[in-house]
C-alpha cells in the first residue's frame, strides 16, 4: 500500500525534529544507512522464520555451529547477521538502558566480514558514509550514543515500519531520497531525476518489450538508480528474480552507496545488481575489451541523466571505439561523450534515452560534426523539449533525445512539450495527462499542430543539421487584431461621459448660492480648478484617440 501524503509529511517532520545540530548532508548518510540495515535485519528475520519454522531459534543454531549457520544465510541472502547484531537488538538495548555506540560500530565491522563472495561488489563500502567517531554526532562517546539512540527510536516508529509489502518499503526509501534531493539540491539534486521525466523515458524505452522475461538495463551515470527502477517498473515480470538485470556506473561515493541501497530496498536481489564505482568517460564498462578484442557489453535499454556540459579530459580519445566513428566531444562540454557512450553499449534492437541541455541540438564545431554523423546514420529517433524548472539542481529547460542503433527510417520526430505543465511553488511539474501526451506522440509518431512535427532528412539538411525544436515545431500564436475604429469610438464615448459629468457637477455647485463673499470666492476658485482638471482630462482623451 502506497504512503499517504499525511504519512510522508509526518515522516519528514519527525526527521527534522530529531536531527538536532547535525547538518543535513551528514544526517542523510546515517538515516539511509541505519534504515537500510533495518531492512536487511528484518529481511533476514523473515527468512529465518521461514527456514526454522519455529522448531529452533537462530541463537541455538548459531551456538551449535556458527560457521555453518552463517554460511547458509550468506548462501541464501548474500550476507549474514549473527545473533545480537539485529536492528531489534539495538532497540532492546535501548529499552534496557544498556545501549552504547560501540554496539553499532562492532555490528557493522562483523557484517562486513560476513558478506558472500559473489555479493562483495553489491555490499562493499555500503555503510562507509556512517562514521561513529565523527564530531558531527557529538564531542564524546556519550553524546554520540545519544544521537544514535534518537535515530534508532525514530526509525522504530510506525511511520518507518518495513514489515509491509514491498511497495511500502520502496515508497519510504524513494520519498526520503526525493526529499533530501529537494532540500540538498546543490548536493544531491544531480543524482535524482524527477519521477515525471523518468516515467516518460521508461515508457518509451520499454514499449513493445513489457512481456520479456530477460531484459538488461544500463545507466552510466546511475545516481540514486531512480531511472533504472522506473524503467524496470514497466516490465510485467520485474518482480521475478533474474528477469531484469540492473547495470550502472557512478563516480561519486554517496550516490554509489545510495543506488545499491535503493535497488535492494525495492526488492532487487543482489545477484541481479551490477553497479560499478568508476568514472564512465575515463573507465569504460570493464568487459569492453577481452583478449585484446573489442567486446563491449550490450544492453536492451540505456538511459542517462549525465552532468550537463561537464569538463572532461578529451586528449588522445580519437581511437576509443566509443567515439571513433563520430568524433570527440569538446573538453568543456562532455554531453556528446556521454551520449555516444550510451549508444555504443546499446543492443542492436534496443533503444536509449538521454537528458541533455538544448545546446546539443544546435551548437557547432565538434558537436555539430557528431550531430551530423548521428543524423546521417539515422540514429536519432525523437527529440523532446521539456519545460524549465523541472529539476531540483537547475532551472534550465532540458531535452530528451531518443536513439536507436539501426533505423531504416531517416525522419526525426520533434516534440515541444515545454508549455504543458503544472506550476507547484517555484517548480514546474508534468501532470499525468502531459506525460501521456508525450509518450503517445512519440510511440505513435504523431504530428500535432503546434506540438509535434515529423521532419524529413531533407528538411534537416536544409537547416544545416540544426535540431533546435522551434525550427520544426511552429508554436507561434497570432495576437488578436486590434479594431482601431472600435477603440476610437470607445474613447469618444468616454469623452462624452466626462463632459456630461462635468456639466452635472458645475450645475450642482452653482445651486450652492453663497451669501458670504468669502464663500463665493472659494466657490469661484474651486470652479476654476475643476475646469482646469476637466480640461486636462479632455486633452488626454484626445491624445489617446
Amino acid at each position: 500500500m502506497a504512503l499517504s501524503s499525511e504519512q510522508k509529511t509526518k515522516m519528514w517532520d519527525m526527521l527534522n525534529q530529531t536531527r538536532g545540530q547535525i547538518g543535513l548532508t551528514a544526517y542523510k548518510d546515517y538515516i539511509f544507512g541505519i534504515l537500510f540495515y533495518k531492512y536487511l535485519s528484518e529481511k533476514s528475520t523473515k527468512w529465518l522464520e521461514k527456514v526454522l519454522r519455529g522448531d529452533e531459534t537462530w541463537e541455538s543454531v548459531f551456538t551449535e555451529d556458527s560457521q555453518r549457520a552463517m554460511d547458509y544465510m550468506k548462501q541464501n541472502l548474500g550476507y549474514a547477521i549473527q545473533p545480537g547484531d539485529f536492528f531489534s537488538d539495538w532497540q532492546q538495548a535501548i529499552d534496557e538502558d544498556r545501549f552504547n555506540i560501540s554496539m553499532m560500530s562492532d555490528t557493522f565491522g562483523r557484517f562486513n566480514q560476513q558478506i558472500a563472495f559473489e555479493a562483495k561488489a553489491d555490499f562493499e563500502g555500503i555503510f562507509d558514509g556512517m562514521r561513529f567517531d565523527s564530531a558531527d554526532l557529538g564531542s564524546n562517546a556519550q553524546s554520540r550514543s545519544s544521537v544514535m539512540m534518537s535515530m534508532i527510536e525514530l526509525l522504530s516508529a510506525p511511520e518507518f515500519d518495513l514489515s509491509g509489502d514491498g511497495d511500502t518499503i520502496s515508497d519510504i526509501y524513494e520519498y526520503l531520497v526525493a526529499q533530501f534531493a529537494t532540500v540538498l539540491a546543490s548536493d544531491m539534486g544531480q543524482y535524482y531525476t524527477p519521477k515525471e521525466i523518468s516515467n516518460v523515458m521508461a515508457r518509451i524505452l520499454t514499449h513493445g518489450h513489457e512481456d520479456k522475461e530477460s531484459f538488461s538495463i544500463y545507466d552510466p551515470t546511475v545516481g540514486s538508480a531512480s531511472l533504472l527502477l522506473t524503467t524496470a517498473s514497466y516490465m510485467k515480470h520485474s518482480d521475478k528474480r533474474g528477469v531484469i538485470k540492473y547495470f550502472g556506473q557512478e563516480r561519486d561515493a554517496t550516490p554509489y552507496r545510495l543506488a545499491r541501497m535503493n535497488l535492494m530496498m525495492h526488492g532487487v536481489e543482489y545477484n541481479d545488481i551490477n553497479i560499478k564505482h568508476a568514472d564512465t568517460l575515463e573507465s569504460d564498462w570493464p568487459d569492453g575489451v577481452v583478449d585484446g578484442k573489442d567486446s563491449p557489453r550490450m544492453f536492451n535499454a540505456v538511459m542517462a541523466n549525465p552532468p550537463y556540459s561537464a569538463h572532461w579530459d578529451n586528449k588522445e580519445r580519437e581511437d576509443d571505439p566509443r567515439w571513433r566513428e563520430y568524433g570527440v566531444a569538446p573538453k568543456t562540454k562532455a554531453d556528446y561523450a556521454f551520449l555516444l557512450h550510451c549508444l555504443y553499449h546499446l543492443d542492436d534492437s534496443g533503444r536509449m534515452a538521454i537528458i541533455l541541455p538544448h545546446g546539443v541540438l544546435f551548437r557547432g564545431g565538434a558537436e555539430g560534426r557528431i550531430r551530423k554523423a548521428l543524423i546521417d546514420k539515422h540514429q536519432i529517433e525523437a527529440v523532446i523539449g521539456f519545460p524549465d524548472k523541472l529539476f531540483l539542481n537547475t532551472s534550465i529547460p532540458v531535452s530528451v533525445i531518443i536513439l536507436k542503433k539501426h533505423r531504416q527510417e531517416s525522419d526525426i520526430l520533434f516534440v515541444d512539450a515545454s508549455k504543458e505543465f503544472e506550476k507547484v511553488k517555484s517548480q514546474n511539474k508534468l501532470r499525468a495527462e502531459d506525460i501521456e501526451k508525450i509518450v503517445s506522440t512519440v510511440i505513435e509518431r504523431k504530428e500535432i499542430e503546434k506540438y509535434s512535427s515529423l521532419a524529413t532528412l531533407e528538411e534537416i539538411k536544409e537547416n544545416d543539421y540544426n535540431l533546435n525544436i522551434p525550427r520544426y515545431v511552429d508554436t507561434f500564436e497570432e495576437e488578436e487584431p486590434i479594431d482601431i475604429d472600435k477603440v476610437a469610438t470607445e474613447l469618444l464615448d468616454i469623452e462624452t461621459e466626462l463632459q456630461d459629468s462635468q456639466a452635472s457637477l458645475m450645475s450642482m455647485l452653482q445651486e450652492l448660492v453663497a451669501t458670504n463673499d468669502d464663500t463665493k470666492q472659494q466657490l469661484d476658485n474651486s470652479t476654476s480648478k475643476l475646469s482646469k482638471i476637466w480640461g486636462n482630462a479632455k486633452e488626454t482623451t484626445h491624445d489617446g484617440k
